[in-house]
């Protein structure tokens, strides 16, 4: 009897040792098997490449001869047209009197496209006469007859040399490219003004005015 309590006590044991080891070990697995967190992504941002500062329309980007320039020929512009009216009003000269409406018809068109070119660049363009040219308007509205044609033709002779030279000077040494090709298609112009005032002024001294080699 003794002998079969331990047969059956061994057996119980071998049972015991059979199922523990057909038994998975869960808990195990559970411990070894860790749960991998999903990998976030995180948006990728763009990089920002530096914005470039372009060319404003009506912003003055000029240099300080540049803007010189057009104001001056503005200013130069607004005196022919005053004093070309003056001038066919108070002639007694036809060729003075013509002379006049033709500064007013070119120098209208000149005005006019130097305009465009300031709006486009953002200069502001003066609207009025300034002292000097104004005291050259009044002073010859107090003359007429033959002492006005000769005081108008004379100023234009001096007001034609200073724009040439002027606008020469632009078209070969301007920084802008623009107000450079303005000034080299408007010099043409001035240098047929200026060999007109000459031979109006003194008839017969008048030498043609050499067209300049310009660089664009």
């Amino acid at each position: 009897m003794p002998n079969f309590k331990i047969f059956s006590t061994g057996l119980v044991a071998i049972a015991l040792s059979v199922a523990t080891g057909c038994t998975p070990t869960t808990q195990h697995d559970q411990n070894t098997t860790s749960e991998v967190p999903p990998v976030r992504t995180e948006p990728v941002q763009a990089t920002e490449s530096p914005s470039l500062s372009p060319t404003t329309p009506g912003q003055n980007n000029l240099s300080s001869l540049d803007t010189q320039f057009i104001n001056e020929a503005a200013q130069d512009g607004l005196a022919e047209v005053k004093l070309g009216k003056l001038a066919s009003e108070r002639a007694t000269s036809n060729s003075v009197k013509q002379f006049g409406q033709h500064m007013v018809q070119d120098h209208t068109q000149v005005n006019n496209q130097l305009l465009q070119l300031a709006t486009q660049k953002g200069v502001t363009l003066p609207k009025t006469l300034n002292n000097e040219n104004q005291q050259v308007s009044q002073r010859l509205s107090k003359l007429s007859g033959a002492q006005f044609d000769q005081e108008y033709m004379n100023h234009m002779v001096q007001a034609h040399e200073k724009d040439v030279a002027a606008f020469e000077n632009q078209a070969q040494q301007g920084q802008d490219t623009d107000v450079k090709a303005f000034a080299a298609q408007t010099l043409p112009a001035l240098q047929k003004h200026l060999q007109e005032a000459r031979s109006i002024a003194n008839p017969g001294t008048a030498t043609p005015t050499p067209t300049p080699t310009t660089t664009p």
